[in-house]
């Protein structure tokens, strides 16, 4: 397979910030992109060249339609973390890929997993989700990332990172990260479904280097041009200024993989996997500090506008 060859990409999240970075990617490379969602057309946020169909995941006949007529298909689970619904949502797509036809599907796995069972449904309902579309006999290539850049570009880190020079986030200083941006899972993800030989593999995707939480703020302070100092913020604090935004179930989902890295179980979940995953997909990540300054911090500046508070995990 290769990239010039155009696709018909299913691609299921894409109304979300990480299957759409993912949806906008394809639509740039002249692949045709189809995406499943529930949303209103006046509450879509803008994808270029993809269609929308109008469906839930949730129902077959939906998910089905999705990926009729389609070549490949990239999943992103949304936000839930009850095991019974994720496993029906992968099922869904398992079978709708497998009538298809489906030549390749990539999984998004949402967060990186430790290698044995916790009790954290965040990481346990995505390792079910990829059991489900492995054993489906789909090819199937899953994708790991670990954290967001973009989740850096928030109402809780931005306005105490430009007053301040505050970088907060509820990882551990010491826990080494690497980090990533949405458009960096993209490439990833594009890659994926495009080079050859990759069915039945797992990468641990992520930026081009692990830094603890002080060489973040030292990256950010060089995209930014002023100094940074990295705060470690509560995962308790984090996951309660989430309920006023998503609900308490899925805050909960969200911040135990927060909660699991400040208990120093697996400190090097979220590290770089020495090259691999860039080396075989053929990646070269941007530095994180080349990222910070291409962002409009100024949205965060006291006088600005009421800037969007829509978390982007």
């Amino acid at each position: 397979m290769s990239s010039e060859i155009p696709m018909r990409v299913a691609v299921v999240g894409g109304t979300g910030f990480q299957g759409g970075a993912v949806a906008r990617l394809l639509a740039e490379r002249r692949h045709r992109v189809r995406t499943l969602t529930r949303r209103a057309a006046d509450d879509r946020p803008p994808l270029p060249g993809a269609f929308c169909v109008s469906g839930d995941l949730g129902r077959p006949e939906d998910v089905r339609r999705l990926f009729e007529g389609t070549t490949h298909g990239f999943v992103t689970m949304p936000l839930v973390y009850g095991a019974e619904r994720v496993e029906a949502y992968a099922r869904n797509v398992a079978d709708a890929a497998v009538a298809a036809g489906t030549v390749r599907l990539v999984f998004n796995a949402n967060t990186r997993l430790p290698l044995g069972p916790t009790e954290v449904p965040a990481f346990e309902t995505r390792r079910l989700a990829e059991r489900v579309l492995r054993e489906s006999g789909v090819p199937l290539v899953v994708i790991r990332p670990p954290v967001y850049l973009d989740n850096l570009f928030s109402p809780w880190n931005g306005p105490a990172l430009v007053e301040e020079g505050v970088l907060a986030y509820p990882l551990p200083e010491s826990a080494r990260t690497a980090w990533l941006s949405h458009r960096g899972l993209a490439e990833a993800a594009l890659a994926a479904l495009t080079r050859e030989g990759l069915e039945g593999r797992t990468f641990d995707i992520g930026g081009d280097r692990s830094l603890t939480g002080g060489g973040l703020a030292a990256a950010f302070g060089r995209g930014l041009g002023r100094a940074v100092r990295y705060e470690e913020l509560d995962p308790a604090a984090f996951e309660r200024g989430l309920v006023r935004l998503l609900g308490p179930e899925t805050a909960a989902g969200v911040a135990g993989i927060y909660h699991y890295m400040a208990s120093g179980a697996d400190p090097l979940l979220m590290a770089d996997d020495d090259g691999v995953s860039t080396e075989v997909l053929g990646l070269e990540p941007a530095p994180v500090e080349e990222w910070v300054a291409r962002q409009p911090w100024q949205v965060w500046a006291k006088d600005a506008d009421e800037p969007d508070a829509t978390p982007h995990f």
